[in-house]
């Protein structure tokens, strides 16, 4: 990736553009009250779409990557953040006076049906509040610099992570070579996540889970944010003996030992906040506006 796409302009990338159009039911600010910076919405999702490699990265039937939801002024003043665009993370959103919100986990997942019900609520609230909704799923993932395997990566400390794992095209997860004691890395994942990971399987000889989990060692890991405990087989068929990840199904189980890997589970939620965040202060940063996350755990 073009490595200038994260510098900070020289000056805002607005700057040239009018902050509304001319209208003369628009009053100047008075004197003392300052206006707020002002970047129109259309700049920063095109600037977002192409920083993420939206068109050229694959993703999943109803991810609908990018701008989501229009707002109403077309124009953005404060950056909201969040993992996921239920209902509750909208409507706390709403209540932050921020009018772009992204997300992982994006609005249109079932689109196609009515809008009715918690789809019209939904609709209403970012209608009401002027709130936008940009998504980005699997580029996020992906993302050398801001992408949720890599940040992941980077805040337990693997050496030199490098990309692993193809998903509709494109090697979303991370992996390294390490020699480190299980109860190392459950230290390191402890502090990256605020609070240990699940340990689902510790492939080191034992015949309590203490036992186990003190003879194992990690030499080879990998990582995938989210929900990838199902694709233990695939991970594992690429030389993985330490894998970690969001969240699977209770199967897993039984996969990790009978393939003899170590397997964790630190939350399909908790292992993907570090995109949004990063995402967030990186536009806010080139944009001059400021931003916040949504926190709303799922608990799982």
């Amino acid at each position: 990736m073009n490595a200038t796409l994260l510098s900070p302009p020289d000056a805002p990338a607005a700057a040239d553009a009018p902050v509304v159009a001319a209208s003369d039911s628009l009053a100047p600010a008075p004197a003392g009250v300052s206006v707020p910076h002002t970047v129109p919405l259309e700049e920063i999702a095109d600037y977002m779409s192409h920083l993420l490699k939206h068109r050229e990265i694959g993703d999943y039937p109803g991810a609908h990557n990018g701008l989501q939801m229009e707002n109403r002024t077309g124009t953005v003043t404060r950056i909201a953040a969040a993992v996921d665009s239920h209902e509750r993370v909208l409507q706390r959103t709403a209540s932050t006076g921020a009018d772009l919100l992204l997300v992982h986990h994006g609005m249109l997942w079932s689109a196609g049906g009515p809008c009715t019900g918690a789809a019209f609520r939904k609709a209403r609230t970012c209608l009401d509040a002027n709130l936008a909704v940009f998504s980005s799923h699997l580029p996020l993932d992906a993302h050398d610099q801001l992408g949720n395997n890599a940040l992941l990566a980077r805040a337990i400390g693997l050496p030199s992570p490098q990309p692993f794992f193809v998903e509709k095209g494109t090697p979303i997860g991370r992996r390294a070579e390490v020699d480190w004691s299980l109860d190392e890395l459950l230290d390191r994942l402890g502090i990256a996540l605020g609070g240990e990971p699940l340990i689902v399987h510790a492939s080191g000889p034992g015949d309590t889970l203490e036992e186990s989990i003190a003879a194992t060692r990690v030499r080879r890991i990998g990582i995938i944010t989210g929900g990838a405990g199902n694709s233990l087989r695939e991970v594992a068929a690429e030389g993985i003996d330490t894998f970690v990840t969001g969240e699977g199904r209770h199967d897993s189980f039984g996969t990790a030992v009978e393939l003899g890997v170590t397997l964790l589970y630190g939350g399909h939620y908790a292992t993907e906040t570090f995109g949004v965040k990063a995402l967030a202060e990186h536009v806010a940063e080139r944009f001059g506006l400021p931003w916040e996350f949504v926190d709303v755990p799922s608990g799982l």
